[in-house]
């Protein structure tokens, strides 16, 4: 049965102040003047809606920073395709089980519409999906900002050398990510054990996804973290899925945390803003 998608593209350009009555008056064309003062941005592309809880974190996220950076009414310049979750959710979770070649093929047409589209670069909104990224970097050739880096860089960052990976299945057991934050990053990358995932990844899924927020799956997440940190000496957690944030702050556990939404939105600006 084919993928169904639906396209949801966002665009959302920088606005500047307001002119006064003088203002219009003594400078018949503002725009020339004030052009100067305004950064040049790259437009950021976001494949999100995997899922579109997580794509509104990014959105939301991306335009606060860009207003704390420049001030004023300016915001992040993007361009978002929105993919439909369905049955791209279903074959996901099944993590190796599942049928990734539509998945992949979703992805890369998702990023060539970005691409055709204007965006400069491309953030993939989900940690398992940036597997994705280089088969589009070398597909679609557009640069991807991978959000393992950003993370990893974050971690480096902060000096530590082991942290515990939360995400789905396939995030936590492929190795994609652990490869690239071991041998890139020099970190131990710590994994719950096989009930703890499976777990874990049912909560992302049945939950998270659908914007739901348990107490009692809050606590086990604190309780599998604390093992980690008890039994394997872990010195942070990676909050390896983009769901996970909305279950789980700082102050709910004595390590530092990763948070990966919040951390790839940042690069995302930055690399946006540094062009």
């Amino acid at each position: 049965m084919p993928l169904l998608f639906f396209t949801a593209i966002m665009i959302n350009w920088m606005m500047v102040t307001p002119l006064t009555a003088a203002e219009k008056i003594t400078n018949p064309n503002p725009s020339a003047e004030r052009s100067s003062s305004i950064p040049q941005m790259q437009t950021i592309g976001i494949i999100g809606g995997v899922s579109w809880v997580s794509s509104l974190e990014y959105y939301r996220l991306m335009n606060q920073m860009v207003r704390n950076k420049l001030g004023g009414l300016n915001s992040a310049q993007i361009l978002m395709y929105s993919i439909e979750f369905g049955e791209f959710a279903r074959q996901e979770r099944l993590a190796d089980k599942g049928d990734w070649k539509p998945l992949r093929k979703i992805m890369i047409d998702a990023a060539q519409r970005l691409k055709n589209g204007g965006a400069d670069f491309i953030v993939i909104a989900s940690n398992t999906m940036n597997s994705s990224a280089e088969d589009i970097e070398k597909t679609v050739n557009i640069p991807v900002l991978h959000i393992a880096d950003a993370t990893g860089k974050k971690i480096k960052e902060q000096g530590l050398s082991s942290v515990i990976l939360l995400g789905t299945k396939y995030t936590m057991e492929s190795k994609f990510y652990r490869d690239r934050l071991e041998n890139k990053y020099g970190l131990k990358v710590i994994l719950p054990n096989q009930a703890e995932r499976e777990y874990i990844n049912t909560v992302i899924f049945d939950e998270l996804c659908a914007e739901k927020i348990n107490k009692e799956s809050k606590q086990h997440f604190i309780q599998i973290i604390n093992r980690l940190v008890k039994e394997n000496h872990a010195e942070g957690v990676i909050l390896g899925c983009t769901e996970i944030p909305l279950l789980i702050k700082q102050e709910d556990v004595s390590i530092p945390v990763f948070d990966t939404t919040a951390i790839h939105a940042e690069a995302a600006v930055t690399y946006s803003l540094s062009k």
